[in-house]
C-alpha cells in the first residue's frame, strides 16, 4: 500500500506543528483533536476534519497519534471508537507521545491480530523542535515498517533512530527524560547561584553554554528562564507523568534512580504549587521559593 493519505490525532502544543509539516509536504491529512479550535490553523491548510479516531483509521493510510497521557493513547487507539476499530488490513500506526513501553507492546500486538503495523515513536525537542522540523525521533516496531515511515519522520525531525522491537522507542524516551530531569535542576540551580552572585545570567549562559557544562536546556530554557518566559514548550504534568513512568519502569527492573526520584519530587512540588501548566523551566519558580524569594 503506498502511504499516500495520512491520519493525525492530537493537535496540541508541539503535535501541531509536526502535523503541518507532514500537511506542507503535500499529503492529504485526516485529522481529530478533543477541542477542534486546536486543530483550526490545520484545517484552514486544508486538513479534513474527523469526528472520531476510528473515523480518522478509517479515511487513511497511516495513522499518527501524539495525545497526552497512556490513558489517553489507550483510548483513541485501543478505544471503543479508537484507531484500531477503523483502520483496514495494512493500515500503521504510529504513536508518537511519551508513553509506557508496556502499552507499546499491546498496541503492537492487537493492531497485529488485525494485520494493521504499529511503530512507537515517541519524540524530543519540545516546542522549537517541533516548530522548526529538528526533534529526536526513537522509534520501536518492525524495521521495514520504520523504513516505509521514514519519509515522514523526516518531515518532523532530524535525529531519527530505530531503537529496536515494540517499546524499544519509549525506553529510550524514558532514558532521555532521566537525563534532563536532573539536567534541569543543574540548569536552575547554576541561574539562580549566577543572579545571586550579581551576574548577567545571559552572559553566564554565552560562556558556560558553550563549554563542559553545555547542555540543550541550558541553551534554551536557560534562555527562557532568564526572560522569565515559563509557556510551555512541554508541560510540567506531562514531565511528571513521564517521570513517573520511567521510576515504574526502573522498579520493575529493580533499579536504583535516587536522582531522578529526587527531581521527580520538586517537580510534584512545583504541580502542588499550582504550575503545572509551565513549562519544565518553571521549575525555576520552585527553587526561587526555596530561598525565599
Amino acid at each position: 500500500m503506498e502511504l499516500q493519505k495520512v491520519g493525525w490525532i492530537g493537535t496540541g502544543v508541539m503535535g501541531r506543528s509536526m502535523c503541518m509539516h507532514v500537511l506542507k509536504k503535500g499529503y492529504r491529512i485526516n485529522v481529530f483533536n478533543r477541542t477542534k479550535d486546536k486543530a483550526l490553523e490545520l484545517l484552514g491548510n486544508g486538513a479534513e476534519w474527523c469526528d472520531n479516531p476510528s473515523e480518522v483509521a478509517a479515511k487513511s493510510d497511516i495513522v499518527f497519534t501524539i495525545v497526552g497521557y497512556p490513558s489517553d493513547v489507550e483510548e483513541v487507539i485501543l478505544g471503543e471508537e479508537g484507531v484500531l476499530n477503523g483502520a483496514r488490513e495494512g493500515t500503521i500506526v504510529v504513536d508518537m507521545t511519551t508513553s509506557e513501553p508496556s502499552l507499546a507492546v499491546k498496541i503492537f500486538s492487537e493492531a497485529e491480530k488485525k494485520s494493521v503495523e504499529a511503530l512507537d515513536a515517541p519524540v524530543s525537542g519540545g516546542d522549537i523542535g517541533a516548530k522548526e522540523g529538528k526533534l529526536a525521533i526513537m522509534v520501536g516496531g518492525k524495521k521495514d515498517i520504520f523504513d516505509r515511515v521514514y519519509p515522514f519522520f523526516e518531515c518532523m525531525g532530524q535525529n531519527i533512530a530505530y531503537m529496536g522491537d515494540a517499546g524499544a522507542g519509549q525506553h529510550t524516551k524514558m532514558s532521555n527524560q532521566i537525563l534532563i530531569a536532573s539536567t534541569m535542576i543543574g540548569v536552575v540551580e547554576s541561574l539562580l547561584y549566577a543572579c545571586k552572585a550579581g551576574l548577567d545570567p545571559d552572559e553566564v549562559i554565552d560562556v558556560i553554554g558553550k563549554g563542559a557544562a553545555s547542555s540543550w536546556s541550558i541553551n534554551n530554557l536557560g534562555r527562557r528562564i532568564v526572560k522569565k518566559d515559563f509557556d510551555p514548550g512541554f508541560f510540567i504534568k506531562h514531565f511528571v507523568k513521564d517521570m513517573g513512568i520511567a521510576l515504574e519502569e526502573a522498579k520493575r527492573m529493580k533499579l536504583s534512580l535516587p536522582g531522578l526520584a529526587l527531581a521527580n519530587q520538586f517537580y510534584v512540588s512545583a504541580m502542588a504549587m499550582g504550575y503545572e501548566n509551565l513549562g519544565t523551566q518553571g521549575l525555576y519558580k520552585v527553587f526561587e521559593k526555596l530561598n525565599g524569594k
